[in-house]
């Protein structure tokens, strides 16, 4: 992730985009399990997370999507989930679909 991140600071696209954004969406999803909020991150994932209503059909009542920068910058710590919601860069609605809860990812961050 680190390498996306530093990459995206050059002005580049990194190389290894998408296998950083699923592993963290998938770490995001064990560290909040459940299936009350569906994260997206197209075009490479979409997955449903934190405990609460079960969505099993439709429109989930409660969804966050966002590009694949703003994913790993907010996973990382590097961008707060409420500067990334006011300037649009995530759009999150319905219950349940604030993350600042688990961001930045525990799981990903060096100790």
């Amino acid at each position: 992730m680190e390498e996306c991140l530093a990459a995206y600071n050059s002005g580049d696209r990194p190389a290894n985009e998408r296998s950083a954004v699923k592993l963290s969406v998938h770490a995001f999803c064990e560290s909040a399990p459940g299936r009350s909020v569906e994260i997206r991150v197209p075009p490479y994932i979409a997955a449903q997370a934190i405990a609460g209503t079960t969505h099993r059909r439709g429109t989930p009542s409660a969804v966050v999507e966002t590009d694949a920068r703003t994913w790993l910058e907010l996973v990382a710590g590097r961008l707060d989930w409420q500067e990334a919601v006011r300037l649009g860069r995530v759009h999150a609605s319905g219950a349940r679909s604030d993350l600042s809860e688990w961001l930045p990812l525990k799981a990903l961050r060096p100790s």
